[in-house]
Parts: structure tokens; sequence; C-alpha cells
């Protein structure tokens, strides 16, 4: 017997010490520091101890190259890589695309030997300079044109043989190599060769999410597990059909969504699942996004009296009072889901956002984070350890070597080659971290694209049609947490795509929808530039102009901001002009 006792305590201890196998990989939006008040969320605010990876949302491209996107993206990605400083296992990647992104910048990289080639070398080196450990692909979708089904298993192949190379020949870490996914079958179908590209992917990110929204026309939820209507708009559909075409499910890591899908009711007292609706529900106040709500802002709306129900059926819950009407994921959803992923054996969990769920813990009452803690309890995932030891029981999940066949030198310690953050204050592309330009005290709004916090990559929804909504903040819904529905893109929110807090893009067939849920040409979101902070996308000044910054013409205070060959004029904050040497708003007497 004592011998038995010995033995169980020795595989106790054990497993305290290797930690939980699951990843647990938690996207961070670049645009979610212009949300309002307590929403404003920065690298700073995330707990380096939650999530087993980070990834850094999102890049741009410009003439095939990897490039920043956000003015001040070289200062953040510093701060980001600085919380290695404190978890030695975490991870961080980039990632490029997303839905406002469009699929055009890809198409036209992958087209030719050379573009891929060109692409792919600035991925290495830019990723290197930043402190990256990996670079993620968000294309939506690669089946918008048929050959790019071929091109993008091939931009994947030859990215990862340049990564085993590079790790190679400067011994370092081989950089990660991951894409986030389509959930919708059709999606699926068109765009991906999945066995080709389970063999060299090091994960597949599966948005399992907006599998329903107001583009629907009925309510319907944000992420069934399961569904008695539409059984292939579910999670389990979704990654199982993944898993049944060639992708094992050590590389599935299965998508869960901090923010819910909100609808107007046509008849307030006809409010189930599938009851009509007449657009997205109003925006919250500091998403400021229709058909839109972090957790955080739901829980104010349930607090004020909705009426909170939940679905047996979907095992979800979902939310009503008056016209408006939200779909969500609650703690008990997450643990469900989370219990169903480790009955399958997948990889892990990825949460798109860090920035959307209660990260303050002011307004549910649940703690910190309470929709991410409740996946980290639940994978069993342990505490980190620190840049000097710490416990052995920090494990950060599984690295590449373990699940697909990597080469020598894909150690999952430390950052690549070492660096723990960014180049040392200064910047290659973007303001650099100690610049003057922005307004005093570092508000956001003082900045380059500030206060829109443009994003290529912002819209969340797909949508299988047009919307049916009105504009942002014109919802006939009620408002969410006392909002009266929010500005198109507001001060605190918004990118090119009008979008303020939306993720990589989506799920089910049809189109992602751009900003708030719409669709592409009929986004109840706004379209591309109607953030605030200048005058909605229109001027052609910046056709066959690279993306960036220039100065408007006979107005010091103002700015074009060119993204993919549409033209946001921007405006920067009282007391400031447009200085083009720093590509920023600086004081006047500086220039």
């Amino acid at each position: 017997m004592w011998s038995l006792l010995r033995i169980l305590g020795l595989a106790l201890v054990m497993n305290a010490q290797l930690g939980s196998s699951y990843v647990l990989t938690c996207y961070f939006t670049n645009w979610s520091q212009y949300r309002s008040g307590v929403g404003k969320f920065v690298p700073e605010n995330i707990d380096p101890c939650l999530c087993t990876h980070l990834i850094y949302a999102f890049a741009g491209m410009a003439k095939h190259e990897l490039t920043t996107f956000e003015w001040n993206d070289v200062t953040l990605y510093a701060s980001f890589q600085q919380l290695k400083n404190k978890n030695k296992n975490l991870k961080t990647l980039l990632a490029i695309g997303g839905w406002n992104f469009g699929s055009a910048p890809f198409t036209a990289m992958v087209s030719t030997a050379q573009n891929r080639k060109t692409f792919i070398t600035s991925v290495i080196k830019f990723l290197r300079l930043h402190g990256f450990d990996g670079l993620d692909l968000d294309w939506e979708y690669p089946g918008n044109e048929a050959q790019n089904k071929k091109l993008f298993t091939t931009l994947v192949q030859e990215t990862r043989a340049a990564f085993e190379a590079e790790a190679s020949q400067t011994n370092r870490p081989r950089l990660m190599i991951t894409a986030a996914v389509a959930a919708g079958i059709s999606n699926i179908q068109a765009g991906y060769e999945i066995p080709d590209l389970a063999k060299v992917l090091d994960y597949i990110h599966v948005m399992t999410y907006d599998l329903h929204g107001s583009w629907d026309g009925v309510t319907g939820l944000n992420s069934p597990l399961y569904s008695g209507s539409s059984p292939q708009l579910t999670v389990d559909y979704a990654v199982k059909y993944w898993l049944s075409n060639g992708a094992p499910a050590s590389k599935l890591v299965v998508g869960f969504p901090t923010y819910g899908r909100s609808f107007a009711l046509k008849n307030p007292s006809d409010n189930g699942i599938g009851a009509p609706t007449s657009g997205p529900g109003s925006a919250g106040p500091h998403t400021k996004e229709s058909g839109f709500s972090a957790y955080y802002e739901i829980c104010t709306f349930l607090q004020n009296g909705a009426t909170d129900t939940w679905s047996s059926v979907e095992n979800a819950p979902y939310a009503y009072e008056g016209s408006y009407w939200v779909g969500y994921d609650n703690q008990r959803s997450f643990q469900i889901k989370a219990e169903w992923l480790k009955k399958n054996n997948f990889a892990g969990a990825m949460v798109w956002a860090i920035d959307l769920d209660d990260f303050t813990g002011s307004f549910c009452n649940q703690g910190k984070y309470p929709l991410i803690s409740k996946l980290k309890s639940t994978l069993g995932i342990q505490g980190c350890s620190g840049s000097s030891g710490g416990s052995p029981g920090g494990s950060s999940g599984r690295t590449p070597g373990e699940n697909s066949g990597d080469s020598p030198g894909s150690s999952s310690g430390g950052s690549p080659g070492g660096s723990s953050g960014g180049s040392p204050g200064g910047s290659s592309g973007g303001t650099p971290g100690g610049s003057s330009g922005g307004s005093p005290g570092g508000s956001s709004g003082g900045t380059p694209g500030g206060s829109s916090g443009g994003s290529p990559g912002g819209g969340s929804g797909e949508s299988p049609g047009g919307s049916s909504g009105g504009s942002p903040g014109s919802s006939s819904g009620g408002s969410l947490g006392g909002s009266s529905g929010g500005s198109p893109g507001g001060s605190s929110g918004g990118s090119p795509g009008g979008s303020s807090g939306g993720s990589p893009g989506g799920s089910s067939g049809g189109s992602p929808g751009g900003s708030s849920g719409g669709s592409p040409g009929g986004s109840s979101g706004g379209s591309p530039g109607s953030s605030s902070g200048g005058s909605p996308r229109g001027s052609e000044f910046c056709v066959g102009k690279d993306d960036g910054l220039y100065p408007v013409g006979g107005d010091k205070n103002a700015f074009w901001h060119c993204f993919n060959g549409f033209s946001y004029r921007r405006v920067c904050p009282p007391g400031l002009v447009y200085n083009p040497s720093c590509h920023c708003c600086d004081r006047a007497q500086k220039i």
C-alpha cells in the first residue's frame, strides 16, 4: 500500500511540474487602445500569466512586405514583448490579415514566386527585429478566387521552409506559423487544402464564432456548440469538419469569443432564438459598434434588468430587453465547450479577443478576465514562470516540436534571438516610442489614425448576404448598457472598415460582414472610412499610392490615411498639427 501511495504521489508531482498540454491563445487588437474610458486597452493591461500564446492583431502589408499599421505599433510591440519578462514560456505571434484587410493584398502577394519570396523575407526580418515568435496568417478567404486555394498552401509551405532554414542558419528557435481559418463549410471547401496545410502549420485556429448575426434577419447565437435548427453552423460541426478532412486534433485550436452578437427585434414579445429582426442591436458605450458587444458591456446590460435565458440545445445564453437581443457566451458556456474540447483531444482554445473580456473585473463581479480565466482553469493550465526561473509548473502548453515534427531549433524557450521586445526605443516603421507627437500625456486622441483607431482587420461578422440594419448607432434596437447608440466608429473605436472590436472574421457560410455584422457592400457597420476623426472614404487621393500617412494640402491640422487604395481624412486633436517628418500629430512650434 505504501508503495502504491508513493507512486501516486510521484505521479501528482510530475503532473504539476509538466502542467497542461493545452494551448490557450489570445488575440490582442491594436485598435482597442482607442476605446473610451475603462474600455481602453493596451499591452500593459494584459495578464502575462493568463494565456500561453498571445497574437498581436494586425500588421499591414506594403509592396508585398510586412509592415506596421498603427502609428505606434513599434511602441506597442515593445510593451507586448516585455510581458515575457514575467512569463518566460509566453509565445508572441504577429497576425496579418483580417476581414477589413481584404483578400486583394494576399492575392497579389501570392501570385508570383518572387512576390512570395519578398513577403517571406520581410516577415523573418520583421519578426526577429520586434521579438515575435511567429506569424499568424488571417487571410479571409483564400477561396475568394479559385487559384488562391493552391497558392495559399504554397505560401504556407514556402514560409515554413524559410523559417526552418533561417533557424538552422542562425541557431535560433524556429519561428512558428499558424493560420486563422474559416468555420463555414463553403469557405473551407473553396479555400483550404487541409491535409497539406496540416503538415506545415503549427496550429490551425478555427474561427468558430460569428456563426449568426444581424445579417441573418433572425436572432441566433454567436458561437453555439450545437444547434437544433442549423447543425452546420455550430462549433462542433465546424471543428470536426476540419478533423475529418485531414487536420489532426493536436493542431486544431477552437475559437472562443469574448463578445456577443446583438439584434433589434421586430416584435419585442417575440424574443426567442429565430425571432425576426430589423437589424443590428445598438452600439455599446465602449466598443461603439452596432450588432456587437464586449462581454463586459453585456454584463452591464444584464445588471440593468435584462432577461437572461439559457438555451439547453445550443449550450449558450442569450438576453433581451425591449427590442434589444444579444446572443453571447458566459463562464458556463465556456466551461461546457472547454470540456468538449478536452473530450475530443483538440490542441486548445483561441480567444477573440483578450480586450473584450472583463479585464478590469469592474463590470461582471466575476473577477478579472472571467471568461478567459474559466478557460484556463478548465483546461488545467498552470501559472507562469518568471524570467528568472519560477516554479516548474509554468508550462505554456505544447510547443511546435511536440506535435508537428519540427526541426531542431523549434525550442519553446524565450523570444527569438533573446529579444525582449521591439527595437530599443526606436522605430522601424511608425512613430518612435519616444516621439513627442500625439497629444500631451499620451492620449490616443493625438495620433495619426488616432481617434479612429484604424485597423486593417477589425470586422468580425460573417454575412451570407447584405445586412438589413441601419447605420452604426441608428439601430432600432434598444440601447446596451445605457448607450444611446454611439456614432459610427465613435472616438474610441472604428477602423478603416468601420469596426471597433471585431474578430479576424468569423465562420459561417458567406462573407465575414466587416464592421458590425453587415456584409461587404451592404454593411450596417458603416462603409470603410466611416470612422471618426475624419471624413468617410470617397476621395481619390490614395488611388495608386502606398499605404501610409500623407499631409492634406492647405490644412496643416489634417492628414490622409491611405490603406488598400482607400482614402481616410483624419484630423489632429486641438493644438496639434500633422508633422510629415514623424508621421504624427505634433506641437506646431516643433515643426
